[in-house]
């Protein structure tokens, strides 16, 4: 609970609220939205706590708990940063074997396919993160119009889970040889990384390179 001083234009009035209903001076109840967080979010830190401020919808309670700074996958800031950090990983590693990233056709040949078989399609699994890509403007708009944070914070989790599956194929593994599909997979992977790391900056969150 708490209180704040409102203004409009009749004047000033004083609140009393909790948890999303906040009593009027004269009494009468009215919904706060967003609904103030149950506690101070600080000890968080910066990113955490803004995270937890900006994640829920305005008619969600904010959470303000220790499970925000926890480094598993049931976190999804977590996710969000893990996924920026390890596409970041993977351009340094791309960097090392001599290639970089170039848009293109994304499956392997069929004798690249038979050297590594897990990554036989990955165009199939990459179908998943097209969407959110392309998404990622009318978000940012919507967001910006609605003044809704939460939307961009969503669609950042949603990013973040269609990149991560992708990810084991987009550089060469056991025997094979830097291609023309790798260079195109690590061109997708990196266009997430972009979006995760413009989302979060202005959400005022830190896109670590490394996790």
């Amino acid at each position: 609970g708490g209180r704040a001083t409102v203004e409009h234009r009749g004047g000033r009035a004083t609140v009393q609220h909790h948890g999303g209903r906040a009593a009027v001076e004269h009494g009468e109840l009215v919904d706060l939205r967003p609904v103030p967080a149950p506690e101070d979010p600080a000890p968080l830190g910066p990113d955490a706590a803004r995270w937890a401020l900006l994640h829920p919808a305005p008619h969600d309670r904010p959470r303000i708990t220790a499970d925000h700074l926890v480094q598993r996958e049931g976190n999804p800031l977590f996710r969000v940063r893990y996924a920026h950090a390890r596409v970041r990983y993977l351009g340094r590693g791309a960097a090392r074997l001599g290639f970089a990233a170039e848009p293109g056709p994304l499956d392997a040949t069929e004798a690249d396919a038979a050297v590594t078989p897990a990554c036989r399609a990955p165009a199939l699994q990459a179908s998943a993160l097209h969407t959110p890509l392309s998404d990622y403007p009318r978000i940012l708009t919507a967001a910006a119009t609605h003044r809704a944070p939460d939307r961009l914070a969503r669609h950042l989790v949603t990013v973040a889970d269609a990149v991560l599956p992708f990810l084991t194929c987009v550089l060469p593994l056991g025997e094979e040889k830097p291609s023309a599909a790798h260079r195109a997979r690590l061109a997708l992977a990196e266009a997430a990384g972009t979006v995760l790391a413009g989302g979060l900056s202005l959400l005022g969150i830190d896109a670590p390179e490394h996790l």
